[in-house]
């Protein structure tokens, strides 16, 4: 994904944004930041073997989470100890 200006506005509150053709994501700051060690954004990936290859060189540990049946996905931690769900498409 690839970093888009927000709004000038919306660019004085901090936070930035983020798109990948119609995807958009944004991230917003929190003075009082804790991580979000449970809950958490799940993502679908297109090239999920891709990603997790990329990961993996990248040394991002992914833990595969078998309990939904039929569904491959996985949970990783972005570096500010958020955690994030990744699901196969």
């Amino acid at each position: 994904m690839k970093e888009v200006a927000k709004p000038p506005e919306l660019a004085k509150r901090g936070g930035c944004w983020f798109e990948c053709g119609p995807v958009q994501i944004h991230l917003g700051v929190d003075a009082d930041f804790r991580p979000a060690r449970k809950a958490h954004p799940a993502l679908r990936c297109f090239d999920y073997d891709g990603l997790l290859g990329r990961l993996n060189r990248a040394g991002v540990v992914a833990t595969d989470d078998a309990s939904i049946p039929g569904v491959r996905r996985c949970h990783i931690f972005d570096p500010f100890g958020n955690r994030i769900e990744l699901i196969s498409e």
